[in-house]
């Protein structure tokens, strides 16, 4: 209260959130009305894939056993806790879904398939098609459950279809757009991050230190970068780390030329000698002012 208080006392002006520049540019994009509500679609649909888990899982929610509560999709649960051996719990297992309704009730999450569930229950072989383009019998003929679930639209239905090795589209749909997001931000922030880095420092020094940038940095860009993709790729195994890891190696290059452009023009500003000649630290000039 008192750090507000202070902000709009009389005679201090209230220093806004966004620069005139800025503001014209937001104004602008909003004006864009399909621009605008795209990006508003994209974040929301990215805000719900950040809860994959919640939302396709072969693996319910929540679970009442035995008046235990119980969080599956958190924690893995052996199966002898429901009456089994001590192996994987299997929730998509008929037995497995006996035993707990008889002594309790589950959450399943509106899509009942990860990304790497196989469906061995489908009607046809793989890939099949949406399962809303079956009649009821076809969807039953390989569901187990069929007697409890007579339409087979709550536990056999797959809204895309299934791919080649019978795992839902949907659910891979939903887990590939997260890790499609995240790889693209990541990557960009940590371009963004050396680029700008090493631009101002080619820059805000020159001489040697951007001579010798300079000569490294058209060293690094004659790497062929698909072959060491492909050389990478045969000695590791894939991954998300790996991959984004490589392509960080390499992409930050491009932003470099930008910014050390600017800050060779900016460097001799008389703002920025008045700033050395008051002691700022180089560091504070050079991504401050």
């Amino acid at each position: 209260m008192a750090g507000a208080a202070a902000d709009t006392a009389p005679g201090r002006i209230a220093r806004p959130w966004l620069s005139p520049l800025n503001q014209r540019r937001l104004q602008n994009f909003r004006a864009n009305r399909r621009g605008y509500w795209s990006l508003w679609i994209f974040l929301v649909l990215f805000v719900l894939s950040l809860f994959s888990e919640w939302i396709a899982n072969d693996k319910p929610v929540l679970v009442s056993y035995k008046g235990e509560i119980l969080f599956p999709v958190l924690v893995a649960y052996p199966e002898e806790k429901f009456g089994g051996f001590y192996a994987v719990t299997d929730y998509r297992d008929p037995v497995i879904q006996d035993e707990i309704n008889a002594h309790g009730w589950m959450i399943w999450p509106p899509v009942r398939y990860s990304y790497r569930t196989v469906n061995n229950a489908i009607p046809e072989a793989a890939p099949t098609k949406p399962s809303w383009l079956y009649d009821a019998k076809t969807r039953c003929n390989q569901y187990p459950q069929g007697a409890a679930d007579p339409n087979c639209v709550v536990g056999n239905w797959n809204w895309l279809g299934t791919d080649d090795q019978a795992r839902d589209v949907l659910a891979r749909v939903i887990y590939g757009f997260r890790v499609s997001v995240l790889f693209g931000l990541i990557l960009t922030a940590g371009s963004a991050l050396i680029g700008v880095t090493a631009g101002a420092l080619q820059g805000y020094f020159g001489g040697w230190t951007d001579l010798l940038f300079q000569r490294f940095i058209e060293i690094w860009s004659a790497i062929p970068v698909l072959y060491l993709l492909l050389i990478v790729a045969a000695i590791l195994p894939p991954g998300f780390f790996i991959l984004l890891g490589l392509m960080l190696l390499f992409s930050w290059v491009a932003l470099v030329g930008v910014v050390r452009a600017e800050f060779l023009r900016a460097r001799n500003f008389e703002y920025v000698n008045a700033a050395r000649a008051l002691g700022v630290p180089n560091g504070t000039i050079m991504f401050r002012h």
